[in-house]
């Protein structure tokens, strides 16, 4: 889990290539959930929330 402190610290690029990289992983999880079943039901959740923490650092940059 990702704090926001740390996101703001990285650079935009860094930023766009983290999120594409989870966007992958949340796919990637939410298949295996419906195909095999999960072990770690909450994984999709904080994915998401990585992937807000990340968006936001990156449009407060964008200001």
């Amino acid at each position: 889990m990702m704090k926001y402190s740390e996101a703001a610290k990285l650079s935009a690029k860094d930023i766009k290539e983290k999120v594409a990289v989870l966007k992958t992983e949340m796919f990637n999880a939410k298949f295996s959930k419906h195909t095999v079943g999960v072990e770690k039901s909450h994984t999709k959740r904080a994915l998401k929330k990585d992937i807000a923490r990340l968006l936001t650092a990156l449009n407060s940059k964008k200001n």
